[in-house]
Parts: C-alpha cells; structure tokens; sequence
C-alpha cells in the first residue's frame, strides 16, 4: 500500500479540536509580524491574510479589523474597504499566478461550513483548469506546489504596488 503524506492536516486537525477563546482575525494582525503571520495587506478596515490550510495556492482571506460575523453590522466605510481590497485581491492573484477562474465565498455561521464563525471573512480561491484531481478524492489531501512563504513573498511584493486609502 502506497502512503500519502499531508503533515500540515495534523495542525489543522489538532486546532481545530481545541477550544480558541481568542479569535485568530484579531490576535494576528496585533502582533504585527506580517510575514509570520501571512497577512499580505493591510487597508483601513481590513486586511488580507493567506489561509494557513489553503483549498489552493494563493488561497487568501479578506478580513475586517472588526470583530463582526455579520455583514449587516458594518459599516458603509468598512464594507466597501472591505470589497476595494477584495478587488485587489483578485488583481494581485490574476497579476502573479494567473488563475483561470476565481471562487469567492463567505460562510456565515458554523452551519454553513464557517471555521471561524465570530469574525466576518472572504475567502478568495484562485482556481486552474484541471487542479482538480483523484488527491482530495481518494486521499484527502491536496497537493500544493508552492510554499506559503513564498507565496505571501510575491503577494506581499504585489499589494506592495497599491496605495492604501485614507490609511
């Protein structure tokens, strides 16, 4: 029999068992060591972060400052930093890895799959004709050809080219 390695589900398996009273979107972006963190961006309002256990390369997160889960409870000015910053989001990853087509999401509540239910946040999954295969079917797991380093390396050099609004 033929084994598969994914060391980094372990990490993911391991947290996500364990009760987190201090939410992840704003513990990070306080620390203030970007790199390590992978927070890629920041604006006003908001952030963009590489997720830490990615459904593809360049999988990145759009995240407000404010602790919200509910896009209802934010203001006019967070909301559309919030959706200027997805859109350079999705003009960074079409510049460096050219995706040929993009997944937007947001899961709002536990019920509809949310890993962190109490903080507000878009995923932005670029996607490539045929990254789908037989891995995640029959082995549960992905296979990623990049290094998170260096993606958040070119992401970071990337946003690095936009100006940051009333920052």
């Amino acid at each position: 029999m033929d084994h598969l390695w994914a060391p980094w589900r372990m990490e993911y398996i391991l947290e996500s068992q364990e009760p987190n009273p201090v939410c992840i979107f704003c513990s990070k972006p306080a620390e203030k060591d970007d790199e390590k963190n992978l927070i890629a961006y920041r604006s006003r309002h908001c952030f963009v972060m590489l997720n830490k256990f990615p459904y593809n390369n360049g999988h990145l997160m759009i995240i407000p400052f404010k602790h919200e889960a509910d896009l209802t409870q934010l203001n006019d000015e967070i909301v559309i930093d919030l959706h200027h910053t997805l859109s350079k989001s999705i003009q960074v990853l079409r510049q460096i890895m050219h995706p040929h087509g993009l997944n937007i999401g947001v899961n709002v509540g536990r019920t509809a799959g949310a890993g962190i239910e109490d903080h507000l946040h878009y995923h932005l999954v670029p996607r490539w004709n045929g990254d789908t295969n037989f891995m995640p079917v029959l082995a549960g797991t992905k296979v990623l050809s990049e290094a998170l380093s260096k993606t958040w390396e070119k992401l970071n050099q990337t946003f690095s080219g936009f100006p940051v609004e009333n920052k």
